[in-house]
């Protein structure tokens, strides 16, 4: 019947991951999506073995510019955010061996001088952790001046990168 809601599309389950927050998950029917990221940092991974998916949104370079407000939210920050991601990953049968990531936002969306370069600071700072855990990105769609917006298909690894002027297609399995 035309119009007719699909099995797949009646169990299917939309994470929404908001700002300095990480959602991991290992159900084939689920998309972890994050909104408008300018310069902060989608850092997407996926185990292609393990069906397994996990979405970091993190905002800022460095715990230390606010210790007290790392302990609370740690994914709020690059050097506590991916310790993080990676613990949540291991409940939900990921091994790091495995992981492909995905790096988006990092932008200067600021009208006129960023004297902050915070979207900079925030994809060097997410590389220098990566290096830190032995891994390495297999992508990333980062800098210039406009938002992203990040869809995992944690059944096939499809990641959707929506920018104001195109969508992007990448296969993480």
């Amino acid at each position: 019947m035309a119009g007719s809601p699909t099995i797949a599309s009646i169990f299917a389950q939309r994470i929404v991951v908001g700002v300095a927050e990480l959602a991991v998950a290992s159900q084939i029917q689920a998309t972890l999506s994050t909104y408008a990221l300018g310069s902060c940092i989608g850092l997407v991974a996926y185990d292609a073995a393990a069906k397994a998916g996990g979405l970091l949104h993190l905002m800022l370079p460095e715990s230390s510019l606010s210790p007290a407000k790392a302990a609370e939210k740690p994914a709020m920050f690059a050097d506590t955010g991916i310790p993080a991601l990676f613990n949540a990953l291991n409940g939900v049968r990921a091994q790091r061996a495995r992981i492909n990531l995905f790096m988006a936002g990092g932008a200067s969306v600021l009208s006129g001088p960023d004297s902050f370069k915070i979207g900079e600071r925030n994809v060097v700072a997410v590389r220098k952790m990566l290096s830190v855990y032995g891994c390495r990105l297999v992508g990333g769609e980062v800098g210039g001046t406009v938002n992203r917006t990040l869809h995992l298909d944690v059944g096939t690894g499809m990641l959707t990168i929506k920018l104001p002027d195109r969508t992007l297609t990448v296969a993480l399995a």
